[in-house]
């Protein structure tokens, strides 16, 4: 059984800088139920199909699957919840690690999230400047759940 161990922070967009113009992902769900999500995801030009458990701590059960972009793009159109995530990913290795950072669009305009995956969940790690707050454990800033109450909604403050 595959297993993503992931932590999550909001990034502070005044000390971080895109480096390159990134990748372009347009992602649905085809279920977003707490329980599990079911997503179709073009990442440049390459599809995925990603099945997910739910989180236990940092941890979730996590298969995923190539598929043809051709489909990918009409699971997109024609079945997934709408609206889509959209969205550019940049990634940076900081010490070591990779970081994966989340450029949102649309309904999701200002948010900005970087994950990093790690290999247990008491694995030690630097966090970035940048990486101001930890969000692991909050379902807002999951990415099914930005479908349901987008980033545009949340009271700013």
């Amino acid at each position: 059984m595959g297993k993503e161990i992931e932590r999550k922070y909001v990034v502070d967009t005044s000390a971080w800088k895109a480096k390159d113009a990134g990748t372009h992902f347009k992602q649905g769900y085809l279920n977003s139920q707490k329980e599990r999500v079911v997503r179709v995801r073009i990442e440049g030009d390459r599809a995925k199909l990603t099945i997910k458990g739910p989180s236990v701590g940092v941890t979730r059960s996590e298969f995923e699957y190539a598929i043809p972009v051709d489909d990918a793009a009409l699971l997109l159109d024609n079945l997934c919840e709408q609206p889509l995530i959209d969205k550019h990913r940049h990634k940076e290795v900081h010490g070591g690690k990779t970081w994966e950072i989340d450029v949102f669009h649309g309904d999701n305009e200002g948010l900005v999230v970087a994950e990093i995956e790690l290999a247990s969940e008491d694995e030690k790690f630097e966090a970035p400047a940048w990486a101001v707050r930890e969000v692991s454990s909050d379902p807002r800033y999951f990415n099914s759940n930005l479908l349901k109450n987008p980033y545009r909604n949340w009271p700013k403050g």
